[in-house]
């Protein structure tokens, strides 16, 4: 199993093979794939200030279907426990999404540079 960053959601739907990796595009087919609920929340933002052009449900449904992706289910207590201890980032999405993925167990696939830069289990 592994998570997913926001953006590569977003490039995953949009079938932006040419944004990956051949490492994280690797990591993405041969695994199993989560995200964290905040993913759905940042997706949220993104498509109020028109960042993006479809509701996190819709993406959420079509990545569902076509690449099994499932929603992370560890309490939300436990993961602010964890993101409690990320005092490297401000920013409140990063830091949950990085504890989801750390209370897990699993890699976060990220191309965030801070995120790779401060969290062992990120992967790009």
């Amino acid at each position: 199993m592994i998570h997913l960053d926001t953006h590569v959601v977003v490039w995953l739907y949009e079938k932006r093979r040419d944004r990956f990796s051949d490492r994280a595009f690797g990591l993405i087919e041969s695994e199993d794939l989560a995200i964290s609920p905040m993913v759905l929340l940042e997706l949220q933002y993104l498509f109020e200030i028109d960042r993006i052009s479809k509701s996190p449900g819709l993406v959420f449904a079509y990545l569902r279907d076509r690449l099994a992706l499932e929603t992370d289910a560890t309490s939300f207590g436990k993961v602010a426990d964890k993101a409690i201890e990320m005092t490297w980032t401000r920013d409140p999405f990063d830091r949950l999404i990085a504890a989801q993925a750390a209370c897990a167990r699993t890699t976060l696939v990220t191309k965030d540079a801070s995120i790779l830069k401060n969290f062992p289990e990120a992967a790009w």
